[in-house]
């Protein structure tokens, strides 16, 4: 059975050995961390999991982003296109073996491994046995679940660290084509459509057409992370103002529908 107070402490010994603490997004991602570790938790046990696969799905999201504080030590930024995070969180837990800091047994390391590889692709490997298939949903749902909460509350300049300076950047912004035909195909953004600043933002909001459970909409619904997301900006290009409520109607449309 897993440890899961033993993980947390590993992972807090863990961000210990990093002596750049208060840099601009760092912060964050701790948060970040502990969110979806619970916000994973709410899902499994939402789907009546048994109780070990509540506790790998805490593990999972624990250790989801752990590439990310390498990734903002070294670039000083959060940036996917650059920098991997997934694939190099997974070398540091596997090929660095620091797995066995968190979790004593290997019988969890390739559903572990598998889900936290996949959690911020685009779309999920095909060929995964099911209990993999299901682990690499929930972290997936967990992640972007908390990404809503923290682009509602967190400040712009600690979300972008690097990328903006403040909401005016964002106000000014337009979005790509790539990107807007992206939501109106309700489909997920790939990353390196991507351009401008807007462009990112638009790209959390479209994680809705990504989610795979019910419970999950309904959270997004409850905490009215859409309207809040869009509201948080005057756009200023009347043309872009018309594609944002374009894109509001598009999304909260998709959402009523799938938990009805």
């Amino acid at each position: 059975m897993i440890d899961i107070n033993r993980a947390r402490k590993a992972f807090k010994l863990f961000l210990d050995n990093y002596k750049n603490q208060n840099q601009p997004g760092f912060e964050l991602k701790i948060v970040h961390t502990y969110h979806v570790m619970d916000n994973a938790k709410k899902i499994a046990t939402e789907l009546n999991l048994s109780e070990e696969d509540i506790f790998l799905a805490e593990v999972i999201g624990l250790l989801h982003d752990i590439g990310r504080f390498e990734e903002i030590t070294f670039l000083k930024q959060f940036d996917s296109v650059k920098f991997d995070h997934a694939s190099y969180g997974v070398k540091m837990l596997f090929d660095d073996h620091l797995i066995r800091n968190f979790i004593e047994g290997d019988s969890y390391d390739e559903i572990i491994k598998t889900a936290i590889s996949n959690h911020s692709r685009l779309s999920i490997e095909e060929g995964l046995d099911d209990r993999t298939l299901l682990h690499s949903k929930i972290i997936r749902d967990a992640d972007k679940l908390d990404n809503y909460r923290v682009k509602k509350e967190e400040q712009i300049k600690a979300i972008f660290p690097r990328r903006i300076r403040d909401k005016g950047d964002m106000e000014i912004s337009l979005i790509s084509d790539k990107v807007y035909e992206s939501i109106k195909n309700r489909k997920c953004v790939d990353i390196h459509d991507r351009i401008t600043v807007l462009d990112y933002w638009v790209c959390v909001l479209a994680f809705v057409f990504d989610l795979n459970f019910r419970e999950s909409y309904q959270i997004v619904k409850d905490n009215n992370y859409i309207n809040i997301l869009i509201d948080r900006f005057d756009y200023k290009n009347l043309k872009t103002k018309k594609q944002m409520e374009n894109i509001r109607n598009i999304i909260n449309d998709y959402i009523d529908r799938k938990i009805k």
